[in-house]
Parts: C-alpha cells; structure tokens; sequence
C-alpha cells in the first residue's frame, strides 16, 4: 500500500518536473524571440535618429544657403545705388562744365547738344540696369521662397519621422513591459 502510494507520488513529481521544464523551455523561447523583436525596433530607432540628423543637417545648409542668398542681394543692391550716385555726381559735374561754357559760340553748343544725348543714353542704360537688379532681386525672392518651401517639406518630413520615432519608442516600452510581464508569470 505504501509503497504503491509512494510510486503514486514520484510519478506524479516526475510529470511536475517535466511539464515545468516544457514551461521553461517554452518561456525561453518566448523570451528569445521577443529580445529579437526589441533587437529589431532598436535597429529601426537607430534609422529613424540617423534620418531625422541627416534631415537636421540638410535644413542647417539651406538656412545658410538662404542667409547668404539675402546677403548677397543686399550687397549688390547697394553696390548698384552706390555706383549709381556716382555716375549721377559725375554727370553733375559735366553738367556744372557745360553750363559754365554757355557763352560759348554754336560749337558749344553743339557740343552740349552732344552731352545730352549722351547723358540720355546713359539714363537709360542706368534705367535698363535698375530693369535688370529688379529682375535678379525677384527671382532671388522666388528662390527664397524655394528654400523656405524646402524648409518646410523638411520639417513636415522631420516631424512624421518623430512621430514613428515615438510610436516605435511606444511600441518598444509596450513590449519590454509584455516581457517584465512574461518574466514574472
């Protein structure tokens, strides 16, 4: 009788230890897929960093690409006003010349005539380069634009690369609670 309940007994421990170790084995397993899983949302955080940097550094070159466009307009603008007032203080300096020859018989006054003409002319070279330094500041603006526009693309794609940034950071804290979790059953 004793001897029957007693084998009875090891029996029943022996199907304890062997369904405990399939747990354990089964639980090991679990547990290596899921540091797989963690394995591979690290690798994805990574290239999301990596990608969100690279967009950084791209928006950082447009910046000084734009700051140096801007510039660049200001400075040739008022190199063309600078030369501008000067030509006008040369011209008013020739002008001054002639008026002071009015006396001058009808070659000087040909030879005003002449002057006019020249001046003229030169107006209205003056005229179709102001023409031009408009044209180069609106098309500077377009390209301002462009880059802004750019800017914002960048960010809009920066802030969704943050946003799966996140989730996968979500994500990733919900999986390693489940593992805690797993660990602990």
């Amino acid at each position: 009788g004793d001897v029957h309940t007693m084998h009875a007994e090891i029996d029943q421990m022996l199907l304890s230890a062997k369904n405990s170790e399939e747990k354990a084995k089964k639980a090991m397993v679990d547990a290596a897929r899921l540091a797989d899983e963690l394995r591979a949302e690290q690798d994805h955080c990574d290239s999301q960093g990596k990608a969100k940097k690279a967009l950084e550094s791209q928006m950082m070159e447009l910046d000084t690409k734009i700051t140096d466009a801007e510039e660049f307009a200001i400075r040739g603008g008022r190199a063309v006003l600078a030369k501008m007032e000067s030509r006008i203080r040369e011209l008013e300096i020739e002008l001054g010349s002639v008026q002071s020859h009015t006396s001058e018989n009808q070659k000087g006054f040909q030879r005003t005539e002449r002057k006019n003409k020249e001046l003229a002319f030169q107006i209205d070279e003056d005229k179709k380069n102001q023409q031009r330094m408009t044209e180069l500041a609106t098309a500077l603006q377009a390209k301002i634009k462009t880059y802004k526009k750019q800017i914002e693309e960048a960010e809009e794609i920066a802030a969704l690369n943050l946003a799966k940034f996140r989730k996968a950071q979500q994500e990733l804290e919900e999986n390693e609670e489940r593992a805690k979790l797993a660990e602990n059953q």
